[in-house]
């Protein structure tokens, strides 16, 4: 049985990115294990945040290769997000990791795939996971319509999600650089 269930959003706006994360952690596709779960975190001496969904396991192998990336490459979140991508390309373990990481640091947010893709979000917000759909929407629909900074939407679009979405919970964690 996996362990599975959350939802990160991340929103940059205004010189500011936010990153917000659930605290849901489910046991296929009935059982909560914990509600109170922190995938949402510092990293690189303060200047990055991540935040991670998926398999647990795979999430925190993914967390943990992109943090080794990260003191390689001096901080460079581009660089270490593509060197990891192209570690997973030639790994044959690495390749079938079940897992999403948002990362972003005061001028970049990606989203990093378990399976080696790299994407920048178009219009700056991003969201991944169970109610990674419905946390995007409320949150592009805030930022459209409102005048919320990044934290703000980004935490008000993990509420909403949680609301809807079975595998979210409303015990946010929300991290900003």
């Amino acid at each position: 049985m996996e362990f599975r269930g959350t939802t990160i959003c991340a929103v940059k706006r205004d010189g500011m990115t936010a990153i917000a994360g659930d605290g849901q952690v489910t046991m296929g596709d009935s059982v909560i294990m914990k509600g109170n779960a922190v995938k949402v975190k510092r990293i690189y001496n303060d200047k990055v945040v991540v935040g991670f969904a998926g398999s647990v396991s795979d999430a925190f192998a993914l967390s943990e290769k992109f943090e080794a990336m990260l003191q390689k490459f001096s901080g460079n979140l581009m660089r270490s997000a593509v060197e990891l991508a192209e570690l997973w390309r030639s790994d044959k373990g690495g390749r079938r990791l079940e897992a999403l990481l948002i990362a972003a640091d005061k001028t970049s947010l990606f989203v990093i795939s378990g399976t080696g893709e790299v994407i920048e979000p178009e219009n700056g917000i991003c969201a991944i996971g169970s109610g990674g759909n419905y946390a995007l929407a409320a949150a592009r629909a805030l930022a459209k319509n409102t005048d919320m900074d990044a934290k703000s939407i980004a935490r008000s679009a993990l509420e909403i999600a949680s609301e809807i979405c079975v595998f979210t919970n409303d015990h946010i964690t929300v991290e900003t650089v």
